[in-house]
């Protein structure tokens, strides 16, 4: 009698028949790869046109008055045939960029594995696994955005080159054409911007040097960063010992810190502007070969004037940066340094600092919105939130006192008590609303500036309150053409409200009073200007930022290394760059005036005679938590005339006060920039209460 046969099971005739599915899709898309890369070669121009191409592309920008700011693009270098190329410079670049480079076939599939393994590791992609040969792809044929379609055909099109080239023509086109920074593309260009000349002649710590500029060219140019270039050469010889290019002996006796590098061409401030500009290109166009005319909205007078500025007023040791925005967010200055050839490091857009009381923008900001008004009285005395107890750096409190009056004395005990009042998150979200794109703490001490900020960012908020409450955002570039077409022009949106015109013509009115009578009396220029001080602890930054006749400049002066500088306050150094340059770079300019009259705060708040002499506005230390710190408290400078002991002495930069005014007509008049003769004398917007003044 015959055994009756098992049933099969349904899961086992599922599974044979979905593995046979899966072997059927990887034939069909086996397939249609070899159609796409037998395509591509095909297409692929031959070695010939490849050597005949241009590297790169050519960019002309031109300053707002159409003279040519710089002109970018490749740097002259001949081409270098294989067998001429110095061998530790073709070991180099296999070393450092792609080991299994001889052995692949376009596409490596185990530095693929490998940098997926380190996104999961990471969180974030870190290298993307990309042989020479896809990078060779990447610069001649694609554009350099990360989406996967273009990483799709970078594959396709390393597998078709090859098909059709061999090892060495591949390598011999990557180091002719590949990027090396300073507008250098190839080896040549590249050894002859850094060493003075040709490729042929490079050792092999000049080839290490080049190899790793691949990477990350601006990063690590020796002659923007020496430091992370030698380290850089120093990670390609170790390379080249560990995949036996070189002996241990040959690693030892090459020397990167024994470089001498060829003079750099001399650059100008200019370069920071150019810098911050032209990767926005990315975004704003598509064209990627075609030689492009970028016009920008630079004023080359009003950069010498804020070059000027800077290193005129800067402190010995420290650094400078300077923005200027136009009406509309025209950027007509950038200054991102004292020195573009030592350091392209851009502080104007990339350094984040604390801005001390210039934040207190936007704790008022959020106070005029909630209602109050300028003349409102509120009581300057002794507060702690959360255990956090601010204290003005005189030491001293005044009793009532008008909001005008603590924001031109830059009064802590009552930045703190707006912001609990309207409370914290409350001023946070005013900043992100006027463009602070960094973290924001909601810590009580914020209200003194204790969150990191941009230059830009701050000056960006300023110009929004002089634009009456509509957001200002900064810009570069208005025009660009190629081949004689314009392919993009910008366009100013003023639809963005972010306050009403009320609270913005309030803010005015306080900012106004800081620099008439406040802490920024240093930044007056004989027309009406409104802005702020910012000096943080123990003067280890200092900023101004004010605007005046459709013109908002914001001055940052510090060290890179956040260490102190004696006598640094934000109404010293970079109040005075801020008049040195707002005073010529308005000079054409009509006078405007403000929409709100010059009110003048009390001037009795105290009888003692040295009870404002202090430090600046955020003199305190504070933990992560908010929480103070305590720290010897700096001495004030001992140069400089004394304060009027009837005024409270600003508690932003006390000792920077300009010789004792009579405040009078012509004291008025003469600040704001009025012609008695032809103007009336204003009346007054309004008047602090008589009870705000406290008794003597």
């Amino acid at each position: 009698m015959a055994r009756a046969r098992t049933p099969r099971s349904p899961w086992r005739r599922r599974f044979v028949r979905l593995v046979q599915v899966l072997v059927g899709l990887a034939v069909m898309a086996a397939i249609g790869l070899a159609i796409a890369v037998y395509v591509a070669r095909e297409q692929l121009p031959s070695f010939d046109e490849l050597k005949s191409s241009p590297n790169g592309q050519m960019i002309r920008v031109h300053a707002a008055d159409g003279s040519v700011l710089v002109s970018l693009g490749p740097s002259f270098g001949e081409w270098i045939p294989y067998d001429r190329i110095p061998q530790v410079m073709r070991d180099a670049t296999v070393a450092v960029e792609d080991r299994r480079f001889r052995s692949h076939i376009g596409v490596d599939p185990i530095g693929v594995a490998r940098s997926v393994e380190v996104r999961f590791q990471r969180g974030h992609w870190v290298q993307g696994g990309s042989t020479i040969t896809q990078q060779l792809a990447r610069n001649v044929f694609l554009s350099s955005q990360k989406k996967f379609g273009r990483k799709f055909r970078e594959w396709i099109l390393a597998l078709a080159l090859e098909r059709k080239f061999s090892k060495d023509q591949i390598l011999e086109l990557y180091l002719n054409k590949v990027y090396y920074g300073g507008g250098a593309y190839g080896i040549d260009a590249a050894s002859r911007k850094f060493f003075g000349y040709g490729a042929d002649q490079l050792s092999l710590a000049e080839a290490a040097v080049i190899a790793g500029l691949v990477k990350a060219p601006s990063n690590y140019s020796p002659t923007a960063d020496a430091t992370a270039a030698v380290g850089r050469a120093g990670v390609v010889i170790a390379q080249m010992e560990r995949n036996g290019y070189i002996s241990a002996s040959e690693a030892e006796a090459a020397d990167p810190h024994g470089l001498k590098l060829a003079p750099e061409a001399k650059q100008n401030s200019v370069r920071y502007f150019t810098d911050w500009a032209l990767p926005q290109l990315d975004t704003l166009i598509d064209e990627t070969t075609a030689p492009l005319e970028v016009w920008t909205t630079l004023d080359p007078a009003m950069q010498r004037m804020g070059d000027a500025a800077v290193q005129q007023n800067v402190p010995a040791g420290a650094q400078g940066a300077l923005v200027s925005l136009d009406r509309d967010g025209a950027v007509r200055a950038m200054v991102g340094g004292t020195d573009y050839v030592s350091s392209i490091y851009n502080r104007a857009t990339q350094a984040v600092r604390q801005p001390g009381s210039a934040f207190k923008l936007f704790v008022y900001l959020a106070a005029l919105e909630a209602g109050h008004k300028p003349g409102d009285t509120i009581v300057d005395e002794p507060v702690t939130i959360d255990g956090w107890s601010p204290r003005n750096d005189s030491r001293h409190n005044s009793g009532p006192v008008s909001l005008r009056t603590a924001f031109a004395y830059s009064l802590n005990t009552v930045a703190a008590k707006l912001g609990q009042e309207v409370g914290f998150s409350t001023v946070a979200d005013m900043a992100r609303r006027f463009g602070i794109t960094t973290p924001v703490n909601t810590h009580p001490s914020m209200v003194l500036g204790t969150s990191d900020v941009r230059l830009i960012d701050m000056t960006r908020a300023f110009a929004s309150v002089a634009s009456n409450g509509i957001a200002v955002t900064p810009y570069g570039i208005t025009r660009v053409t190629a081949n004689g077409q314009t392919i993009y022009t910008h366009e100013v949106d003023r639809s963005h409200v972010l306050v009403a015109p009320y609270v913005a013509a309030e803010m005015t009115d306080l900012l106004q009073t800081a620099v008439n009578t406040g802490t920024g009396r240093q930044a007056q220029i004989g027309r009406p200007v409104a802005g702020k001080t910012g000096t943080t602890t123990s003067n280890k930054d200092g900023w101004f930022l004010g605007f005046s006749s459709g013109l908002t400049t914001g001055v940052w002066m510090g060290r890179d290394d956040a260490r102190p500088i004696a006598g640094l306050h934000g109404g010293t150094a970079p109040a005075h760059a801020f008049a040195a340059f707002m005073k010529p770079a308005t000079a054409n300019r009509p006078i405007e005036q403000f929409e709100t009259q010059v009110t003048m705060p009390e001037w009795q708040l105290g009888n003692e005679e040295d009870a404002y002499f202090g430090q600046p506005d955020n003199g305190m230390a504070v933990d992560a938590d908010g929480n103070p710190v305590q720290t010897a408290p700096a001495q004030p400078a001992d140069d400089g005339p004394a304060p009027d002991p009837r005024a409270p002495a600003p508690s932003d930069d006390a000792d920077s006060a300009p010789p004792r005014q009579e405040l009078n007509q012509d004291w008025i008049d003469r600040v704001t920039g009025r012609d008695p003769r032809r103007t009336a004398p204003p009346a007054p917007r309004e008047r602090a209460p008589q009870d705000d003044r406290p008794n003597p």
